[in-house]
């Protein structure tokens, strides 16, 4: 009989994707519902501020505080997070990161009126959300699944486009039905109580499902040996420069005009009714997005499928700025944007996976999480200046068109995709 890897025997032949997904749905799915709960103060924040500010006399920008703080945080802890990914596995991040989200979350009822206090909340929160930001769902996807990778990631994603749909009713209703507070603990309770319960039964990241392995044969001081580069090799090589700053800049736009494509749409002329409608069909051809792109990564080029759909938003915001736009040229743009927008984070972390390995994704993957928070984070709040600056949101659309050119430029240019089937002391040195 053959023997495991585990027993130094002879690796198993790889799976295709097919099998992969048939074995490891369960994974997929956790860390669907898993990011989906990630994702949830992002799009229930807006609910909540008419209550507060009628609650407390705050202003709005108060009351929003916290998701600033919560991006800011990111950065400087996005790289530790990665490390104890690399080093202990997704799942005990993930269901730590889950329990106490889940408390932060309902912790937001205990607000009493004190700006200091509700920072405070929010800091809290900051800090073990960590625990449950994209790097930990990526690496046990890019960790677990070859073939079938960029589907499967694409699926993962998809947990944020879930969200953005399911946040808002609910967050009105329960407010409606049971208050603000309440509110507050039906999400961080309920929401990540279901997730914390989907993710300890299903869960199992590579270097977990290896430990269990291990422990079966009683050899638990082993670890698998993954392959990849050097942190020190990652963060010099050439393509995972190209590859981040063409993510930099993306969320920098992309976030940017997702935060501001209702007032950028009305600045252009078109109806707030038809933009709000506009809006939507963007979010969901962004789900689209998710998934087409995975599943043409997984069979082609990733490289061109990932240029091609950067690129693609180029044109869509040209037409935005044709003089004689017809009802069907805005919506092909609004396709367009939606669907690029929604593949932007999966493309990233599925080339930087194929680059530089699963040795030290974790580490990487957390570092380029700091760059997506300071897009995140200071794209929005660029696209204001500039419509404060000029009363016009049409120099930031100018903007994006060579933005959307370079990123996509980025990607095509860079290298073929390597393979990471021999050692990776000998890989790329």
């Amino acid at each position: 009989m053959t023997r495991s890897i585990a027993q130094g025997g002879i690796p198993p032949a790889p799976m295709t994707a097919v099998q992969e997904w048939r074995e490891h749905w369960g994974l997929v799915l956790a860390a669907f519902i898993g990011f989906s709960f990630h994702s949830l103060t992002t799009y229930s924040a807006g609910l909540f501020l008419e209550p507060l500010t009628a609650a407390f006399g705050w202003t709005r920008a108060q009351a929003t505080a916290g998701l600033s703080i919560a991006a800011m945080v990111s950065i400087p802890l996005g790289p530790v997070i990665g490390a104890v990914v690399d080093r202990w596995g997704a799942r005990v991040p993930a269901i730590l990161g889950l329990a106490l989200t889940a408390i932060a979350v309902s912790g937001f009822a205990l607000a009493n009126g004190s700006f200091g206090q509700w920072i405070a909340l929010w800091s809290f929160y900051a800090v073990v959300a960590t625990g449950i930001k994209s790097t930990v769902w990526t690496v046990a996807i890019t960790g677990t699944f070859t073939a079938g990778r960029g589907l499967a990631l694409g699926a993962v994603m998809c947990g944020a486009a879930a969200a953005q749909v399911v946040t808002p009713p609910l967050t009105r209703m329960l407010i409606d039905t049971q208050g603000w507070r309440a509110a507050y603990v039906w999400l961080g309770a309920g929401w990540g109580g279901i997730a914390l319960i989907v993710v300890a039964l299903w869960f199992w990241d590579a270097r977990a499902r290896y430990e269990r392995a291990s422990r079966r044969i009683k050899d638990e001081g082993a670890r698998p040996d993954l392959p990849g580069l050097a942190l020190s090799a990652a963060l010099m090589d050439r393509s995972f420069l190209m590859i981040a700053c063409s993510t930099l800049v993306t969320m920098f736009i992309g976030v940017a005009f997702i935060v501001h494509q209702v007032p950028l749409l009305t600045d252009l002329g078109i109806a707030r009714e038809d933009a709000a409608y506009l809006a939507s069909l963007s979010g969901v051809a962004g789900i689209f997005g998710k998934l087409g792109t995975g599943w043409m990564s997984d069979r082609w080029d990733a490289r061109r499928v990932g240029a091609i759909t950067l690129l693609a938003p180029a044109g869509a915001l040209a037409l935005l700025l044709l003089p004689d736009r017809s009802a069907t040229v805005i919506i092909v743009a609004m396709i367009v944007i939606g669907y690029a927008s929604g593949a932007k984070l999966q493309i990233s972390a599925y080339l930087i996976s194929r680059f530089v390995g699963m040795r030290n994704f974790g580490k990487v993957f957390g570092i380029v999480g700091g760059l997506i928070a300071a897009g995140t984070g200071f794209g929005p709040v660029t696209a204001a200046w500039i419509f404060d600056r000029y009363g016009s949101y049409t120099p930031f659309v100018i903007l994006g068109i060579p933005a959307s050119v370079l990123c996509g430029l980025l990607i095509h240019c860079l290298p073929p995709l390597p393979s990471w089937d021999v050692p990776p002391t000998s890989k790329r040195q």
